[in-house]
């Protein structure tokens, strides 16, 4: 053993004390135990193997999913002088011989593989000549047929296991329901009370739903007045509807790249190097985008659609606000995506248990969308977090939706679309409703059944809602595969013969709740110190063009911010900034307190 973690923590990466259950986690590692560690995106999960890394004899083995993360994770450990490396198909031969050579010869603190690489017989072979203090087996939710990113290569790693049973194995991920984690440690052997969670909380994250209407509007409107000139990410249900998107708001005057799995692999490099190098930038992405993307100043993301179940959804908007400053998440949705995701489900050729399982996510999905409560609250419930309280930082806890007794609106509606065959939209339906007197509907003779016209006590957007909340509720099915005609759910029958009662929520279109223009940073700053911020700012994108890495490689915008209020004017005083470790103090304190120093006080 070389160093105490709290020694490492320190001088390597700047940090006075651990949070949470890191402490315990690390403990347990270096006393040769495995865990499953579940903690939320930018909790410090990383830091539960790179500080055991360092402090015990031999390497730590990282296995990671995409070529892009492990590179910007050994960046970010280069920076703070730790021996790292990774070894993918990005590399030519020359440099993947001569990192296994740095490997056999204990010249690397971490070696970062994908997989697909440490499975291999030869790589296996190669770690058998080595020393291994631990393995780490980040994105572990992909290991399960359960996990929202099942891959199948992941659920071969229980090799570890039964190869390398005396070194201990970590397994770390953000989302993980009650299966999954069952699953996880199942496979890699690890005791099921030796599970560490964090919490699935993230209370900078304000999150939002609202019904699709005029998307691209409401996109517009939400950047433009609430986030203007920030990082974010906008979710697009297909490859098309990233590109036009991307082209869109670029043409509004918002600069935006697309990234999706059709475009060549050079054109998804190059647009997410400059989306992590570059400030203020949007990337409109399918779910190909986004697994591993350390970016910490993301200060949004917004999905155009319904992602597929609660631990997606939980995953990507966890992509914002990574370095514990405000962030939101915005999901817009409609039941043309209900009614696609439950054709994809039932158009798989899963088990029958897993599809039922996957609509079963999808419920609990619907269910936070249409929730009046807070969705915090049903967000940690979901993952068997109780809270009592309120958060205070979402839109249902900001401006509450009435909700009233809508049985009679659900019987109308349902009745409805009973008489009128079961083979007609939403939108025909609520014509015959309203009472139109279309040529469609005189020609079927709709405008004669007991259900025109009844309707007339919501408008056409009331009735859209309602009809919205039904097929969330299961209450109403949607033909997709046909021309979206609507037919009625399992349950439609108890509520039409009044054997049960129906709340919905009163559907406003609601303004977002008002709120102060906030800095770039979205974090309080005296105005005194602002110009000393961007001139810091300034020198941090200098520092890291020149080195070809992000600027938050460097310093994170926290580091930044205490800088500005703090104006250390020595080394020491410079050391004592958190995220300083002794690798950067000697690299760049002199140099920002130079600007500190030159900066003429306002």
């Amino acid at each position: 053993m070389r160093a105490s973690p709290e020694q490492v923590l320190a001088d390597v990466f700047g940090y006075a004390a651990f949070r949470g259950p890191q402490a315990d986690v690390i403990g347990h590692v270096m006393a040769g135990g495995s865990a499953l560690l579940l903690m939320p995106t930018g909790g410090g999960k990383s830091l539960c193997y790179q500080v055991p890394a360092l402090c015990l004899d031999g390497v730590a083995v990282v296995v990671s999913p995409l070529i892009a993360l492990m590179r910007d994770q050994v960046t970010a450990l280069l920076q703070f002088g730790v021996k790292a490396a990774a070894l993918n198909s990005s590399l030519h031969p020359a440099e993947a011989a001569e990192t296994e050579q740095a490997l056999v010869d204990g010249k690397l603190d971490l070696i970062y593989v994908a997989p697909e690489r440490l499975l291999s017989e030869g790589f296996l072979a190669l770690l058998e000549r080595c020393r291994v203090a631990l393995f780490a087996i980040d994105e572990a939710h992909c290991m399960s047929q359960w996990g929202h990113d099942f891959r199948p290569e992941y659920a071969k790693l229980s090799i570890l296991a039964e190869r390398f049973g005396a070194v201990p194995r970590l397994a770390l991920t953000a989302t993980a329901d009650g299966p999954t984690a069952k699953d996880i440690v199942g496979q890699l052997g690890i005791a099921p009370e030796h599970v560490f969670a964090a919490g699935f909380d993230r209370p900078n994250i304000r999150y939002r739903v609202s019904p699709r209407s005029a998307g691209r509007r409401q996109l517009l409107d939400f950047i433009r007045n609430e986030h203007p000139g920030q990082a974010g990410i906008v979710y697009c249900q297909s490859r098309k509807k990233a590109e036009e998107t991307a082209a869109w708001l670029t043409a509004e005057g918002i600069e935006c790249l697309p990234y999706h799995a059709g475009m060549g692999a050079d054109a998804r490099a190059a647009n997410q190097d400059r989306f992590l190098k570059e400030d203020g930038l949007v990337m409109a992405a399918t779910i190909a985008f986004g697994m591993g993307i350390d970016k910490p100043d993301v200060r949004f993301v917004a999905h155009m659609c319904l992602p597929k179940n609660m631990e997606a959804y939980y995953q990507e908007t966890g992509r914002a606000g990574r370095d514990g400053m405000p962030a939101e998440a915005l999901m817009l949705y409609s039941m043309q995506d209900i009614a696609m995701i439950r054709q994809f489900i039932e158009g798989s050729e899963a088990p029958d248990n897993q599809r039922r399982i996957e609509h079963q996510k999808l419920d609990a999905l619907l269910g936070y969308c249409e929730i009046a409560d807070c969705r915090r609250r049903v967000l940690l419930a979901y993952f068997g977090e109780q809270r009592r309280e309120a958060c205070g930082n979402c839109d249902n806890c900001l401006a509450p939706p009435r909700v009233f007794d809508g049985t009679e609106a659900a019987r109308k509606f349902l009745s409805c679309v009973y008489r009128t065959g079961q083979r007609f939209g939403a939108g025909y339906v609520i014509d015959v409703l309203l009472g139109e007197e279309s040529d469609r509907i005189l020609k079927f003779g709709h405008d004669r059944l007991s259900t025109h016209g009844i309707g007339g006590e919501f408008s056409r957007r009331q009735w859209q809602s309602i009809a919205r909340q039904l097929v969330a509720r299961n209450l109403l099915m949607v033909d997709i595969a046909g021309h979206g005609g609507m037919r009625l759910g399992a349950g439609a029958r108890a509520v039409l013969k009044g054997e049960e009662e129906v709340r919905l929520r009163e559907d406003t279109e609601r303004k977002a709740a008002p709120k102060k223009r906030r800095r770039r940073a979205s974090q309080p700053l005296a105005p005194e110190n602002e110009g000393l911020f961007e001139a810091l700012r300034a020198l941090r994108a200098e520092l890291a063009q020149a080195q070809g890495v992000p600027p938050y490689v460097v310093f994170h915008d926290a580091t930044l911010l205490a800088m500005a209020e703090v104006k250390p004017q020595t080394r020491d005083e410079f050391a004592e900034l958190s995220g300083v470790g002794q690798a950067k103090l000697e690299r760049y304190a002199d140099r920002f307190i130079g600007v500190i120093r030159d900066l003429p006080e306002s």
